[in-house]
């Protein structure tokens, strides 16, 4: 069970090692884009490609799709970057149903665990297998595996690295429960005492305003947390007052003390162009003004105007 490309790996792994495959279950098409042309999702298209059967129960509780569930006799059920499920189908297998998560449980529980550990300038995070139950992201712990977080890794970094490993924890985690034999942790012995756990709720655009009045550090994780998507955004501002809206996708951090205003510009109009913050500023490297493709900061000034009495927008105006 699944829908995006994170998802596709691991049923490949599946594949690739000869698991029987009973059914792929995905999300129905839906139109998307500028054309709202119907798109397939991306565990579809590669169901289709491998001959796999197919079923997109538009909800979960239906009759007929739960009848076609029990028809299909699975032993287990494999849920990686898929809805939730009502319990009368993730209890239905014999074996259990099992879901992939994208960092280190009990943390980042959540819709957005890669994005939220690098908001929050987190060193490490990973990726889960565990029992689904009741309540979201809280069964017990099969397996886990940790990876590094640079300093400069954005979201799609972390994701594809992330989304690899997964794959090969989920066909460990499989032949593991095929052997009958596999740890089973519940996720409270893992956690530090008088620790909260940390959660990874969905972003939404509101979310996504920079604050330039953080630390130069909060700030660079933020948008590297949001890069590419679904991207910290701000709006220039000119001398008349002029609104500019424009995502970033890539900053560099300088430590240099100034007496600048907080979120004023400065820039030689050409090769650079930086934010001042608390303690330093902020090199704006990657941008996309709004009705723009992405560019670097070269290319921005290149065909864009702005000068050091420029200033960008606060979030509270």
């Amino acid at each position: 069970m699944g829908t995006p490309d994170f998802a596709v790996q691991s049923l490949d792994i599946l594949v690739k090692n000869k698991k029987n495959i009973v059914a792929v279950i995905t999300s129905p098409d839906k139109p998307s884009g500028r054309g709202q042309q119907i798109q397939q999702s991306a565990v579809k298209k590669y169901a289709l490609e491998n001959g796999l059967n197919i079923l997109q129960p538009e909800k979960f509780k239906d009759e007929s799709f739960l009848s076609q569930l029990r028809e299909l006799n699975a032993d287990l059920q494999i849920v990686v970057a898929f809805r939730m499920l009502p319990e009368v189908v993730w209890s239905m297998p014999p074996k259990g149903t099992i879901n992939l998560h994208g960092s280190l449980l009990p943390n980042y529980r959540g819709a957005a665990p890669i994005n939220w550990a690098i908001i929050n300038g987190e060193k490490e995070t990973g990726v889960t297998t565990f029992f689904l139950q009741q309540e979201i992201d809280t069964g017990k712990i099969i397996y886990q595996e940790k990876i590094a977080i640079e300093p400069n890794d954005d979201a799609e970094i972390v994701h594809d690295r992330l989304m690899h490993l997964g794959a090969q924890l989920i066909l460990k985690t499989a032949v593991a429960i095929e052997t009958n034999i596999f740890p089973q942790i519940d996720q409270s012995s893992v956690m530090p005492e008088n620790k909260k756990v940390k959660l990874a709720p969905k972003i939404f655009k509101n979310d996504c305003q920079i604050n330039w009045k953080q630390s130069p550090s909060q700030i660079h994780d933020f948008v590297r947390g949001l890069s590419p998507y679904p991207t910290a955004y701000t709006a220039f501002i000119s001398p008349k007052n002029e609104e500019f809206p424009l995502k970033v996708f890539k900053t560099e951090m300088e430590s240099k003390p100034h007496e600048q205003q907080i979120g004023s510009i400065k820039t030689d109009s050409k090769t650079y162009l930086k934010i001042a913050v608390d303690d330093g500023y902020l090199h704006i490297k990657d941008l996309q003004l709004s009705g723009k493709k992405r560019m670097t900061t070269v290319e921005f000034l290149r065909g864009f105007l702005v000068n050091n009495d420029w200033k960008t927008k606060s979030v509270n105006e």
